[in-house]
């Protein structure tokens, strides 16, 4: 390329002073790229690519694609792909192109001018070219493109005596200096985009194909104008010099606010940087005979196997995906171009059995000639997800390991969503395209900024748009559900909404927004800010209040690939569940058993906390032991519910855990009560007695740091009364089923033990109360004791347990807050400022520390079978339910995982991949 002159310098500065909006630090995790002897740029074209599609690594998604399409004999402009190492090189040289690339760079575009015989810059046979983003991921619209770069007075003045149609090029050349402003110079796309709503509204026309030449000049005139106004430099007219910067402006896109808000929302690494396709310019908007537009190889809402998508005569690719026209359903291209429609269907079908899988392409139609710009694993709903797959098992595409592999478990999260109930009358105020399934039920708002405030206030929020962008991606995130008034299937809001699995309506044009007034009315109806509507992403209708749902129904596909996923794992899914309503929840969602039951969950019923405080504030041990006596049939009864509901899977239960402090009131609480008692003309003494009794009870049993204080395993050794409480309830509730010809199968689990004589004294109090209660009964019970590794001395410790012990249950929430010295209630202080500076990779209470925490539950699994060969181990932390815990799970030798509920099926199908041994490396929902 040519440098630079003093003039394009100074523009090169001046834009980069803007673009530091976009992009101003290196990021540090980059790993060094040495530009020497290293291949940085791979050509594709006329038949045949440098790379092919197992190259998304070096090429991106996009450029991977474009060179397997290419390889494969479709009908690909060609280009060159600027790998990922040159991203990486780009942030090491101070975010330039070193003079190497820039060389290369000059180099390849040689070799697309002789395959497409036009030149870059030629004032008379000019070349054009779109510069485009491509990561390794998909990641739509968070970054940067540019498109007909090369346009300057002269060379669009040359373009007309080649293709003799005025219109085209200069809708191409004011499309081009805007996205040029937008992108390279960091201007807001307001600027631009108000400049053009007020020449269509001074021609009183919708339509920006509606605009006539003169229009177009003016508006390229204008649009330059506004560079100038806010740069202080005129648009640059070198063609290199504008490749250059496009080039600079698409990496440092890597690393936008947006960008980084959807790597972080998506959990992509930060270190992998972007690919840029360079590629010959083909042309949707040169007239009647022209279009663009945006597919899949099958339905990516519903799954359903239908060729889908949209298109726009006259028009380029960026008005379908921005939702600023109402595209058309593709079906209706067989009307208006039937032979470019068979060629498309027969090279698409040709791309998804290649690649066996859904595909998401993107295409050209130039005067009647077909091209392909994208192919890529298209993004999908879970639920078409899961259709998908085992669609694609019984067309014997795929196997059923393969189509495990193609979900990642924590977008079951989609099919668990509850539904609007359609029994319920509900008021349709308007109806959109069902873009995305599912019920959102919040109040209305009308900005990116709100949704996030108002979600960080525990509200629920629908985002209304005229039509998303990607700098809503945040607010899109925080929002249960997305509403736009314009756009199609495959706009935006269409694709980001199914990615992260939220309902979602497009184009419902009946809706009018006035974002000033924060508002939007329809058929004569005002709804305003923070009033509440229902969107249903499964009919497209948007309802004037909140609507009741119902819960989701797991069969037909959803329930052959969890069969599936069953019949493959090998590590056990249990639940956490304190009440018989979850534990009948969780039953539904296929737990095999209950893996953590917390009693003390039991005690916080209205009519059972007066009698807990009685005990606490007991002074003898027959007091306390009355107290208890009144506790027992709530607790058997609890214990009776769960048993029956669990149908003889196991039910492990954890005996009283928390400090005792936790059941009596708030200490200022009571200091507060006890001055108004006593401000009062006629005090009532024996309250006040009352009242200074549990305040002193409290301060007795105030502790500095109650997490490591008189809490667990150390109250049942205090007062041994509570755990044989407790035991008694346990067993008597089993015996009475028991007798009845019910199958129970109780496991009683001690909390927080650190050394071994700590659990055999409440193995003590348990096997003896269980014989008695039997004997008592008589009737005999299978029950397992075995105790919860909370504490890493009992990892360290665990073959000494385990001689005791008959089953460990890791406790990882614990074990992680006393493995790293965190504070559970403290951490998140400061958790969040350590995973955005790369200090934690993961929250560790999220997602196990496998190198730290890990490590001591692979200790505790190895000792204490070394001692007890047929020791049952779970885990039953939130870790239980988190996929890449789970897989170290499979791993560490575990036989089951206990979680919540609702991940009870992302677990399943974690422990199934695991069981496969391949982790997903690019998830397509």
């Amino acid at each position: 390329m040519k440098r630079a002159s003093k003039k394009t310098k100074k523009t090169k500065l001046i834009a980069k002073k803007q673009s530091k909006k976009r992009a101003t630090t290196k990021p540090k995790r980059f790993k060094g790229i040495s530009s020497k002897r290293q291949k940085f740029i791979y050509y594709f074209g006329d038949g045949k690519a440098e790379g092919n599609g197992k190259m998304k690594d070096i090429l991106g998604g996009k450029g991977a694609g474009l060179a397997e399409m290419t390889n494969a004999g479709a009908p690909v402009p060609p280009g060159f792909t600027i790998s990922t190492d040159a991203c990486r090189l780009f942030y090491q040289n101070d975010m330039r192109l070193p003079n190497l690339l820039e060389r290369e760079v000059k180099r390849y575009l040689s070799r697309v001018e002789r395959s497409v015989g036009a030149k870059f810059g030629d004032p008379s046979n000019p070349l054009l070219i779109s510069v485009r983003s491509g990561a390794k991921f998909s990641m739509p619209g968070m970054m940067d493109t540019v498109l007909n770069l090369g346009l300057n007075d002269k060379t669009a003045n040359g373009l007309i005596k080649k293709t003799g149609n005025e219109r085209f090029v200069y809708d191409s050349y004011r499309r081009f200096v805007q996205m040029f402003g937008n992108v390279v110079l960091a201007i807001d796309k307001e600027e631009f985009e108000q400049i053009l709503q007020k020449k269509k509204d001074a021609k009183r026309i919708k339509q920006d194909t509606s605009l006539l030449v003169e229009d177009l000049k003016e508006l390229v005139k204008a649009f330059k104008a506004k560079i100038k106004q806010k740069t202080r430099e005129d648009f640059p007219d070198d063609p290199y010099q504008q490749l250059r910067m496009t080039i600079e402006a698409v990496f440092k896109s890597w690393n936008n606010p947006r960008a980084i808000a959807y790597r972080r929302i998506n959990n992509i690494p930060g270190d992998l940087g972007t690919a840029v396709n360079v590629q010959a310019m083909v042309f949707g908007n040169m007239g009647d005979d022209c279009a663009t537009g945006v597919g899949f190889t099958r339905n990516p809402s519903t799954g359903e196997n239908e060729f889908y998508g949209e298109y726009l005569i006259n028009a380029q690719g960026e008005d379908v995906v921005a939702g600023i026209r109402t595209p058309e359903p593709i079906s209706k291209l067989a009307e208006q171009m039937p032979k470019v429609y068979k060629e498309l269907r027969a090279i698409t079908s040709k791309l998804e059995k290649h690649y066996k899988d859904m595909q998401d392409f993107e295409f050209t139609v130039q005067q009647g000639k077909l091209y392909l710009l994208q192919t890529r694993t298209g993004k999908r709903t879970a639920p078409a997800a899961v259709k998908i797959a085992v669609d694609m098992v019984k067309e014997k595409l795929i196997t059923k390991e393969e189509a495990i592999n193609r979900i990642e478990p924590s977008q079951l999260n989609q099919l668990l969503h509850r539904r609007i109930d359609p029994n319920a009358s509900v008021r349709v105020i308007a109806k959109g395209l069902a873009a995305s399934p599912g019920a959102a039920v919040g109040m209305v708002v009308f900005s990116a900024e709100e949704a996030i405030r108002w979600s960080q206030e525990k509200r629920k929020v629908i985002l209304v748009r005229h039509e998303t962008n990607p700098d809503d991606i945040q607010g899109m995130h925080a929002a249960e559900g997305i509403l736009t008034a314009r756009g199609g299937m495959t706009s935006h809001a269409a694709v980001v909404a199914r990615g992260m699995g939220k309902c979602c309506v497009v184009g419902c044009e009946a809706i009018k927004i006035n974002e000033a007034r924060r508002q939007f009315m329809v058929n004569g109806l005002i709804v305003r800010e923070r009033d509440t509507i229902s969107l249903n992403g499964t009919t497209g209708e948007v309802i004037l209040g909140e609507v009741p749902t119902i819960e989701p129904e797991l069969t037909g596909e959803f329930g052959q690939f969890m069969k599936w996923a069953d019949q493959i794992r090998k590590l056990k899914v249990r639940t956490n569940a304190d009440t018989p309503k979850d534990a009948a929840q969780a039953i539904k969602f296929g737990a095999e058993g209950i893996g953590l039951c917390r009693t003390e969950h039991m005690f916080f019923a209205e009519e059972r906390l007066p009698i807990v405080q009685e005990m606490i504030l007991a002074k003898t041990s027959i007091e306390r032991q009355a107290a208890l006596e009144k506790l027992l049939p709530f607790q058997k009864n609890d214990f009776k519910a769960i048993f029956e509901v669990m149908q003889g899977l196991p039910v492990t239960i954890r005996t009283l855990d928390p400090p005792l402090h936790e059941f009596l009131p708030d200490r200022e609480q009571i200091i507060k009560e006890l001055a108004q008692l006593k401000a009062k003309e006629e005090p009532d003494q024996a309250l006040i007695e009352e009242k200074e009794r549990i305040l002193n009870r409290v301060e007795e049993l105030h502790e500095t740091n109650p997490m490591l204080g008189h809490r667990g395993c150390r109250l049942g050794i205090m007062y041994p009364e509570i755990t044989e409480m407790q035991a008694r309830a346990i067993f008597e509730a089993a015996c009475e089923l028991a007798k009845r010809g019910k199958k129970v199968l109780p496991e009683v689990m001690i909390p927080l033990v650190g050394h071994v004589n700590e659990f055999r004294n409440q193995r003590e109090v348990v096997v003896r109360v269980a014989e008695q209660t039997q004997k008592k009964y008589r009737v005999k019970i299978k029950y397992l004791v075995g105790t919860m590794i909370e504490i890493p001395r009992a990892c360290l410790t665990a073959d000494e347990i385990a001689t005791e012990a008959e089953f460990f249950s890791f406790g990882t929430n614990d074990l992680t807050q006393m493995t790293y010295g965190f504070s559970r209630d403290d951490a998140g202080k400061f958790l969040q400022y350590y995973t955005d500076k790369g200090i934690l990779a993961h929250n560790p209470f999220v997602s196990l520390d496998q190198e730290g925490v890990g490590q001591l539950v692979k200790m505790g699994v190895k000792k204490g079978r070394s001692t007890r060969k047929d020791l049952k181990v779970g885990i039953c932390g939130e870790h239980g339910g988190d996929p890449d815990s789970v897989v170290f799970c499979h791993q560490a030798g575990l036989d089951y995982v206990s979680c919540s509920p609702y991940r009870v099926p992302i677990a399943r199908l974690a422990a199934a991949q695991a069981a496969i041994g391949r982790k997903i490396e690019d998830a397509s929902v």
